[in-house]
């Protein structure tokens, strides 16, 4: 294992959210977004100004996806809402294992062709080993491409839409797939990509850089890992949150990286020494990120 860089960013939010995860910027209005699931609240941060908006939702919702300039996608517990930025009016467009209230919503992404893959879990810890399943969704259609999966996470794709990353975190093993780039579904087996099973901690949320690195969060150990197309692991860098969540490109060029963290699971005493823990950091470094693509209904 490569030596850790020390944290050298700067907090963007400095509130404990028990589960941050699934951020998404837009450059449109210099906005990023994430969810803090298991309190049910989309948050709004505007980079410039640094005004911090939390939107209550009626549901667990886990991603946030652009559709339009009035417009997002919001994968959750029920489903996919579609929701309008000025109102924050909801509105359920496509159910997904809305009648099973055992499960919700994890980890996601969108392909670079308009699809959404996101995964599926049970929400408590009784009967969660292959409970879940991860989707894939484009213009309402729903298919399910991997079933039997605990916690997914480490969604994303390569620049062209040909390779798709997922990772059970059960499992911890990183899992490479060959996509159809039209249509964002695989087109043979998964592979292992990164084995990480003998480890501590877990691979959680990941992006893809322009040069198709994978910045991956690493769960209970406080890092942001960066891994070639190869699997080769390039970098770690440090985040003063153990419980790191999933990493995003911001910033008008895509040059900076969002990391977003959790408290979960953690008592008062915890608090204490992970005191930062759920907070929203600005990595400090420079990366050759890549926007998200809009989700494409």
């Amino acid at each position: 294992m490569i030596a850790a860089t020390p944290f050298v960013g700067k907090i963007l939010s400095s509130v404990n959210h028990h589960l941050g995860e699934g951020p998404m910027y837009d450059p449109a209005t210099d906005t990023a977004w994430w969810l803090n699931i298991i309190d049910c609240e989309l948050v709004e941060l505007q980079l410039a100004s640094g005004k911090r908006t939390v939107h209550k939702l009626p549901a667990m919702g886990s991603v946030v996806a652009r559709v339009d300039g009035e417009r997002q996608v919001l994968a959750t517990e029920n489903g996919l809402y579609l929701r309008e930025t000025a109102t924050g009016r909801l509105t359920l467009v496509t159910p997904i294992e809305d009648d099973r209230t055992d499960m919700r919503s994890n980890d996601g992404r969108v392909h670079p062709c308009g699809a959404l893959w996101y995964g599926t879990m049970k929400k408590g810890q009784e009967g969660r080993k292959g409970a879940g399943s991860i989707y894939h969704v484009a213009g309402g259609v729903v298919t399910k491409i991997f079933p039997e999966i605990s916690i997914p996470n480490g969604i994303c794709f390569s620049p062209d839409g040909t390779v798709g990353y997922f990772v059970d975190t059960m499992e911890n093993h990183y899992m490479r797939v060959p996509l159809d780039p039209l249509t964002g579904l695989p087109t043979a087996e998964p592979q292992i990509f990164v084995d990480a099973s003998t480890e501590s901690g877990g691979i959680d949320g990941s992006v893809c850089d322009a040069e198709g690195f994978v910045w991956n969060a690493h769960w209970d150990a406080g890092q942001v890992r960066r891994y070639s197309p190869n699997g080769e692991l390039m970098a770690i860098y440090s985040v003063p949150s153990k419980l790191t969540t999933c990493p995003a490109f911001i910033g008008k060029n895509a040059d900076r990286l969002l990391v977003t963290s959790a408290a979960e699971g953690l008592d008062a005493e915890a608090l204490k020494s992970d005191p930062q823990a759920g907070f929203t950091y600005d990595l400090g470094i420079t990366v050759k990120g890549a926007f998200e693509p809009a989700y494409r209904l």
